[in-house]
């Protein structure tokens, strides 16, 4: 298989709208100058944040959920439906996210939250979000398009810390990230194209899930992470995947891999944090020693940085390479989610 992914013709016949070029480049978004329009607001005091989106536009929500636990003091809650809790009103700052700014749960959404005179702001490449935004003066920030929502995570970060910036929710976390773009550069260089398989650790990852199902477990830090990689499975490989965290997976999951059928079609991948709680690393470890020969052996991704967001991204754009991957070896077009559209119109 390792001449499949080392093959430049059949990689570039497998991927003709080069999503591995788009990962190749995520680094780049890190330094994103997110501008924020319509930024003027009226200081009034925020007691709650709600962020809105779907599937990749949500990501980048849960990711700063559990970077920024511990500099957010108000409660934050990510909403992937049509609707909003009953309890925003005028002192909840409200994010509307939604890459193409037409998804429809997200319209809703960021309707009810004008309907409550929430304070607000929104995220999109465009779309009726951003139409909205402009016709009630909203404040706003624009992302490129032609992208998947799923490759511009780290785009969506960015205006999403731009936009808790100017209403004063964090400081410096912008700066934070954009220091980490060489950084992920120099790191993601190592999981392209050119580099052959003996020495590119995405491409062995490929070739060790190709053909079955994938079930990624994350730490209560790496769970966002985990859940990442299971949405670009999804979306990139085409490849049916699950996803999980520690320690919530001891207390009912665990015990479903101990019983039939005794050849289970699944591999299984650890995201580890070294900022992770000790309990959970331990949990970790003895988890895979009590389920030896129930599944499969769980093979250990120790994410790579010196803080948790440089894990975290670094995580993240690992999760598009190696999906990437696993969709050449699949035989599948890594970027149209044709299915996914073909539901949208339907509706």
């Amino acid at each position: 298989m390792s001449d499949t992914l080392d093959n430049e013709n059949v990689l570039a016949q497998k991927d003709p709208e080069g999503a591995l070029k788009v990962a190749a480049e995520q680094y780049k978004q890190a330094s994103f100058d997110a501008v924020v329009l319509n930024s003027e607001h009226d200081d009034r005091a925020i007691t709650s944040i709600v962020v809105t989106g779907m599937g990749g536009s949500a990501l980048a929500a849960l990711l700063a959920k559990v970077w920024l636990r511990n500099d957010i003091k108000i409660p934050f809650e990510i909403i992937r439906g049509y609707d909003l809790p009953a309890y925003v009103g005028s002192n909840t700052l409200v994010i509307a996210s939604s890459y193409s700014g037409n998804t429809e749960e997200t319209v809703s959404a960021l309707n009810q939250a004008i309907v409550a005179g929430s304070q607000i702001g929104v995220i999109a490449s465009g779309g009726k979000l951003v139409g909205i935004a402009t016709e009630h003066d909203i404040t706003y920030a624009t992302l490129p398009s032609g992208l998947q929502p799923r490759m511009a995570v780290i785009y969506n970060l960015r205006a999403l810390l731009a936009i808790f910036e100017t209403f004063g929710i964090v400081e410096g976390k912008l700066q934070e990230v954009a220091d980490l773009s060489e950084w992920l550069g120099q790191e993601s260089a190592s999981w392209a194209a050119t580099v052959p398989t003996e020495n590119n650790w995405a491409k062995q990852l490929a070739e060790q899930a190709v053909g079955k199902s994938p079930v990624f477990y994350g730490g209560a830090l790496t769970a966002p992470v985990a859940y990442k990689w299971k949405i670009s499975w999804n979306e990139n490989a085409k490849n049916l995947s699950f996803w999980n965290e520690f320690s919530e997976f001891n207390h009912n999951e665990f015990m479903g891999w101990t019983s039939h059928p005794v050849e289970k079609p699944f591999v299984v991948f650890d995201l580890v944090s070294s900022f992770e709680h000790a309990q959970i690393l331990k949990r970790f470890e003895i988890t895979d020693r009590l389920l030896s020969g129930l599944r499969p052996k769980a093979t250990t991704i120790n994410l790579k940085g010196d803080s948790l967001i440089a894990q975290m991204l670094w995580g993240s754009i690992f999760a598009d390479y190696v999906s990437i991957y696993v969709a050449v070896l699949n035989g599948v077009d890594p970027t149209p989610v044709e299915l996914i559209e073909k539901l949208k119109k339907e509706l």
